[in-house]
């Protein structure tokens, strides 16, 4: 009943209606979808999310997937504000902690309240569930979108964010994109195929299942099933007790432990990861690839129930569907749209040595190693956990380079196929669709196309909201100079150092460390090119910055400053972030949607 009530008061306000019109259209209530939604609302901007299930969340809640991949070290934004949720509804840090794949683990049902709730607050912000789009076209400067499903007619936009699981409204409305693996001689990624393919990523429906302490009737298992496709997802069982990868078979069902007594089984060996490509099937060849995964998931849940002996679970009734599966199967890889920017693992890999300096347009950050699952396709090459250090994602991964007033969020960004191994994590996407609703609203408000509107002014909303431009473990959003080192750092004047420690992707600042006089020249150089500077000798060039060098080097920019510092010491690069955001600005240097400074472009073309 609770759920139902929820539906009913979203869909009070608009039901009648024939027209909607709203500022900003976003496709799809997942991951992206809500963020961009929130943000754009809390922004000023009448904002409307379309939802097709009678959840939102996506792959956080209406997949089941109710475990944090990632940026631990890095809450940001967004993803900082449903975290700190999480915890308050959970009482503390250590309660979310419940399985060992991740820090942050929760049930599915809390994450979807929440995300309501973080809704429900914003007044510019309609959410609209259990509703599908059947036309779009652009008429008169406007986006109409015919609707079906819970709400009949149409909504009038301006922008339009696809948060959609598959990217299909960008494919609808023209945009190109790539599907599958890329070569290695497109993107020279170290780890790439020789040859290009249509391989995409595994998929998995997801169960929840609980513990409910008495003996369970085993659920139907298909005419399929075959213990020998499960034999080897754990040890117990296994022949083979070399196989890589073979874990103990407790420690396989406390992988996805989550609060009272449930288990999210999302285990990729030997499984129920499942391989098809269906993103460019129509809609009933979606639905019959889909029954075929939900019957392989289910399967799963037989041979647990049965040959592994665990006969009190069963499936946990806390989804809105007919048979206790989650409302969407778990896609970990889209469409990727062909972008004004596009990153590939090269940038993750050494980011301030491109031809590129995408960095500079960083909007969302990720620290999660490149993780794609290839179990169930003999075909396809192993990529198991390759490690790169912590990264962002470049503003113009966001807009399709051939549509304008669309902008593109969720999996479908433009990124390379290894990339998205990384990028498709949780915290990235939510990440993505808080930037996407910054990007949204800034287009309305100056009655521009997405694509004109200025890089560092979305930049500068995000980071006064205490979201990361650069992925700074060792700066948190409670550093006193936490905005300043994000603007500098996504300037390069002051370059961090990535760095891969097992599991844990990381890129230091080090804001307590000082700066060799010669390397903060060195960075300045491409924002003064012209400049003139005091004559240093080449031991004052290798020994810290102080800040009499730093005050003679601000008098040669700008004579008109009056800058007073100390008159001996040396300076930290925390303090020398602050300074020279406070006194130069460089920040606020336009920068194209390939980092490119305007003068820099007459030298390299994007």
């Amino acid at each position: 009943m609770k759920k139902i009530i929820q539906l009913f008061i979203y869909l009070i306000p608009i039901v009648g209606f024939s027209q909607i019109k709203t500022d900003v259209l976003v496709i799809g209530g997942g991951a992206s979808g809500v963020m961009a939604g929130i943000q754009a609302a809390r922004l000023g901007v009448k904002t409307t999310i379309i939802e097709e299930k009678t959840w939102l969340g996506g792959m956080l809640t209406s997949a089941g997937v109710s475990a944090i991949d990632g940026n631990h070290h890095l809450a940001s934004g967004l993803w900082a504000e449903f975290r700190t949720a999480l915890i308050k509804h959970y009482g503390t840090a250590s309660a979310l902690q419940t399985g060992w794949v991740s820090q942050v683990m929760f049930e599915p049902q809390i994450g979807q309240k929440i995300l309501l709730d973080m809704c429900s607050k914003e007044s510019n912000l309609k959410v609209l569930l259990h509703t599908q789009y059947s036309q779009i076209i652009w008429q008169n400067n406007t986006w109409v979108v015919s609707l079906k499903g819970k709400v009949l007619g149409t909504i009038q936009a301006k922008i339009i964010i696809d948060a959609t699981e598959l990217g299909d409204v960008a494919a609808l409305l023209g945009t190109k994109y790539d599907l599958g693996m890329d070569a290695q001689s497109t993107y020279h990624e170290r780890v790439a195929p020789k040859q290009a393919n249509d391989i995409i990523q595994d998929l998995t429906y997801v169960a929840v299942l609980k513990d409910y302490h008495q003996p369970q009737k085993p659920i139907s298992p298909s005419a399929t099933y075959r213990k020998e496709d499960f034999i080897c997802a754990c040890e117990k069982l296994c022949p083979d007790k070399q196989m890589p990868r073979l874990w103990d078979c407790e420690k396989m069902k406390t992988y996805g432990k989550l609060q009272n007594n449930l288990y999210m089984i999302n285990w990729p060996i030997n499984g129920n990861d499942f391989y098809v490509n269906m993103i460019e099937m129509n809609a009933e060849q979606r639905k019959q690839a889909i029954d075929k995964a939900k019957e392989h998931t289910r399967n799963f849940v037989y041979f647990m129930q049965t040959e592994l002996g665990w006969n009190t679970l069963g499936l946990a009734d806390i989804f809105d569907t007919i048979d206790s599966l989650p409302m969407i199967p778990y896609h970990r890889e889209s469409r990727r749209i062909k972008g004004l920017a596009r990153i590939n693992m090269n940038h993750l890999e050494k980011p301030f040595e491109q031809p590129e300096p995408l960095y500079r347009t960083g909007i969302a950050v990720g620290d999660y190693p490149i993780d794609q699952h290839h179990g169930k396709n003999p075909q396809a090459p192993d990529l198991y956990f390759v490690p790169v250090p912590s990264f962002n994602i470049p503003l113009g991964s966001l807009l399709p380079e051939n549509v304008h007033n669309l902008i593109v969020a969720e999996k479908s960004i433009s990124v390379s196929n290894l990339v998205n191994g990384t990028s498709r994590l949780q915290p990235v996407v939510m990440e993505i669709g808080q930037a996407a609703g910054v990007l949204a609203s800034l287009a309305v408000q100056n009655n521009v196309s997405p694509d004109k509107v200025p890089v560092r002014k979305v930049q500068n909303i995000l980071v006064n909201n205490k979201a990361y431009l650069m992925p700074y473990i060792d700066v948190s959003p409670e550093h006193p100079y936490f905005r300043a080192i994000q603007k500098i750092g996504a300037t390069g004047i002051l370059k961090g150092e990535g760095k891969n420690n097992k599991w844990s992707n990381e890129t230091w600042f080090y804001p307590d460390s000082t700066i060799l006089l010669k390397d903060f020249l060195k960075g300045l150089k491409p924002y003064y090119p012209k400049l003139k500077l005091p004559t240093f000798t080449e031991s004052e060039m290798s020994c810290p910055l102080s800040y009499p060098q730093l005050t003679s080097v601000f008098i040669h920019i700008s004579p008109k400053h009056k800058v007073h510092l100390p008159s001996d010491g040396t300076i930290t690069r925390g303090e020398l972030s602050y300074i020279v955001d406070k006194v130069l600005k460089p920040f606020y240097q336009k920068v194209n949607y390939q980092g490119f400074l305007e003068h820099e472009k007459i030298n390299k073309k994007p």
